[in-house]
């Protein structure tokens, strides 16, 4: 079972939005200033603040109870029924997902998951988790509650990726990856990790927009971005399609004021991922 304290760094590296200072602050600027032509405030800051994602997703399936409209008080669940492509995609997914923690004993240390890229037990993770373990030991726990030791194989920190290899004892089924340019703004998607310990949980949302630029840490990124529930934990592991296809690697969220999850999540499109991982394994075997 995965350890339950201290669990993960709130989404990686740091996310601030290319419209904030670099200590995350929003600016509003006098009306008629250099910087605020016109008194206007940006609209996409505001848009940051102003608007709260929705998952149409989520809701359907949370659903609700309601009175019947005999007047009686009896109640009907009025919940939709659970897509039967999301309940299919979260059963193929969930086996070869795992969790990741870096470091540990006396030294820092950190969580959160991974999922496996190939039949050769190669692991892709988010680099953050290993550099916030302070380059210790990293231990992988698989679905079942088996642990390994990782080799490291590589790190590239400027995508903030990582790959692990696990021995082939571990039998990890590797996941499907969608196809380069097949990821749809609107399509359902599932993010699959261990927020705040919790294994093998999945989250339910759409992919919101794409092709979204984002800092993290000192690098602008472009990242599929969704509202699909993300935590600390989550970070390394797939967001998936209805197809149970990987669409990227869930790394980062947007806050505010540093407050935990607000619907806004991103991730690393799955053909910067699996370019970034080619590499590095070709490197590191």
């Amino acid at each position: 079972m995965a350890v339950q304290t201290g669990l993960g760094e709130p989404r990686g590296p740091w996310f601030i939005s290319p419209e904030l200072d670099p200590d995350g602050r929003g600016w509003w600027d006098a009306p008629g200033s250099g910087r605020d032509p016109g008194g206007r405030r940006p609209g996409r800051l505001l848009a940051a603040f102003a608007v709260i994602a929705v998952s149409a997703v989520s809701g359907a399936l949370a659903g609700g109870v309601v009175a019947s409209r005999d007047g009686t008080g009896s109640s009907a669940a009025s919940a939709a029924p659970v897509p039967a492509e999301l309940v299919t995609a979260a059963e193929r997914t969930v086996p070869g997902v795992v969790s990741v923690l870096a470091g540990g004993a006396n030294g820092a240390s950190a969580t959160g998951s991974g999922f496996a890229i190939d039949d050769q037990q190669h692991l892709v993770t988010n680099d953050h988790i290993l550099a916030k373990g302070g380059g210790g030991p990293v231990t992988v726990e698989l679905p079942d509650g088996r642990r390994y030791e990782a080799e490291v194989v590589g790190r590239e920190p400027r995508s903030d990726l990582a790959v692990l290899k696990v021995p082939p004892s571990a039998g990890l089924a590797p996941l499907p990856l969608a196809k380069p340019g097949a990821t749809r703004v609107g399509e359902p998607v599932l993010a699959v990790g261990s927020p705040l310990g919790l294994s093998g949980t999945v989250t339910a949302g759409i992919v919101s927009a794409l092709d979204r630029q984002v800092r993290l840490g000192n690098s602008r990124h472009r990242a599929v971005q969704t509202d699909a529930s993300i935590n600390p934990g989550n970070s390394g592991g797939p967001l998936v399609n209805a197809r149970g296809e990987v669409v990227g690697v869930n790394t980062a969220i947007a806050t505010i004021d540093g407050n935990g999850s607000i619907g806004i999540g991103f991730a690393i499109p799955i053909d910067q991922v699996q370019q970034t991982a080619d590499t590095i394994i070709g490197k590191g075997g």
